[in-house]
């Protein structure tokens, strides 16, 4: 008898044992750029939630299988991109000129890749900049003519240099130089003065002034044209597990909300795990942020990856034509967003911005305009505080700081254009008891010319109030 029981006991080890070794292991390896912040809900946030884990299939042909999960973080789009190609990666995200050069490069190699999803960008180009030296004279971009300017090649921010040239009717080539330099090597090479100017991608045009030794000359936004970071997968990988990308796309959703209802708590997180200063990634995430989140493939996005198709054919970087409507595929997201019980067509047609919706800290009102709305975030506080404008800010920051409380930062928005900046590089026109705030010193003076009043630097805007 005891035999027998040994005996069964062995039989039922072996089916178990058989059913393991039959159970299927899918790799979803994925790819991400943890500075490039706009790309946080496709990558730092659902990694450390864990927000994949929560939304992969495990019922249908996915009942037994075991997933093997990999992050591998890149600095740039270009090395993403070879390791994808060489089957490395199933999942990437990147901007819109690298995902090009990935669609590009994946076509030439017999093989095809696939944009799946936008995770941020701007409609009309913020985010990426220009800046200068603190202590240089440059105060637009007509003043560097002649000058050598660096940006990192094939970027989405080399097409913003080449844009901004064309607009001021340079020939790239002949009446300024440029020069190619990662952001790493920037940094330090504005500190130095070793460099007249630097073209970047987020968050380095907002970076470089926070940490004060730059200052920011020219926003992506006056050259007008859309620029943003999505992700991008294995087109083979996303046919075979169409499921496991719809997950993915859940989890970017997940992200996204998340963030929406606590941009403060998971601009620690993202800082915590990049590098980048919080107070940098709350201007871009925080409400009325520089850029906006966003899955949806508006029709600016797309003609987004239009234009850097072209650019890079124009810069001889890729030598063939890809065709965007083919190498765009929304079926994921729509998916997504259909489980998420989301409106997707809803969603493409919303252009707002996270909505700030709040009192003013000093006088308890609604804030029901937000065109000239500050914010100060004090140490210690989760919550940043929110002010319906530049005197109600100051009036308060000066409080503040005779209670001895420490600022973490203080943000303001530009009249002229509605987009967030830091207060301390901005210049101000006084007119009257009213002040406003503008990035650019070009933009104060054309609104003096129109509406009158006083050009002053921001030490003599509080002074003011």
């Amino acid at each position: 008898m005891h035999l027998n029981r040994s005996m069964s006991a062995l039989s039922v080890l072996f089916v178990l044992a058989a059913g393991a070794a039959r159970a299927e292991t899918i790799r979803v390896a994925i790819g991400t750029q943890d500075t490039t912040i706009n790309c946080a809900t496709g990558g730092v946030l659902i990694r450390e939630l864990k927000l994949l884990e929560k939304y992969l299939p495990h019922d249908g042909k996915y009942k037994d299988v075991n997933y093997q999960i990999e992050w591998k973080n890149f600095t740039s789009g270009a090395p993403l991109t070879s390791e994808m190609v060489a089957g490395k990666l199933d999942i990437g995200s990147m901007a819109d000129f690298p995902g090009a050069l990935n669609g590009a490069t994946f076509q030439k190699a017999g093989r095809k890749s696939v944009f799946i999803n936008v995770l941020s960008g701007s409609t009309i180009g913020s985010g990426n900049g220009i800046v200068v030296p603190k202590t240089s004279s440059v105060q637009s971009l007509a003043d560097l003519k002649g000058k050598t300017i660096s940006v990192p090649f094939a970027s989405t921010a080399h097409g913003l240099l080449l844009r901004a040239a064309k607009a001021q009717g340079w020939d790239p080539e002949k009446d300024i130089t440029i020069v190619t330099q990662a952001p790493e090597i920037a940094g330090p090479a504005l500190q130095a003065n070793k460099i007249d100017a630097h073209a970047d991608f987020v968050p380095f045009a907002e970076l470089f002034p926070y940490r004060g030794y730059a200052r920011k000359i020219y926003d992506g936004s006056q050259a007008n044209a859309a620029t943003f970071h999505g992700t991008l997968a294995d087109a083979e990988y996303a046919r075979k597990y169409p499921e496991i990308v719809v997950a993915f796309e859940r989890a970017a959703i997940e992200a996204d909300r998340l963030f929406a209802a606590e941009p403060e708590k998971y601009s620690e997180l993202v800082a915590k795990n990049t590098g980048i200063d919080a107070e940098v990634i709350y201007l871009f995430h925080g409400p009325q942020g520089l850029q906006t989140r966003d899955l949806s493939w508006k029709p600016e996005y797309r003609q987004a990856l239009k234009t850097a198709i072209e650019t890079l054919r124009l810069l001889k970087r890729v030598d063939s034509d890809l065709d965007v409507n083919a190498f765009i595929d929304d079926r994921y997201v729509r998916t997504a967003f259909q489980q998420a019980s989301l409106n997707y067509e809803t969603q493409l047609k919303n252009y707002a911005k996270q909505p700030l919706t709040a009192k003013d800290a000093r006088t308890g009102k609604a804030i029901e305009d937000t065109q000239r709305a500050a914010q100060i975030w004090v140490q210690g506080e989760a919550r940043v505080r929110n002010y319906a404008s530049p005197e109600s800010a100051f009036l308060d920051l000066s409080g503040l700081e005779q209670s001895g409380k420490k600022i973490r930062v203080i943000y303001g928005t530009d009249r002229s254009n509605g987009l967030k900046l830091f207060a301390s590089d901005g210049w101000y026109v006084v007119n009257g008891k009213e002040i406003n705030a503008f990035l650019l010193k070009e933009a104060a003076e054309a609104w003096v010319k129109q509406h009158g009043g006083k050009i002053v630097d921001y030490a003599a805007a509080r002074a003011a109030v």
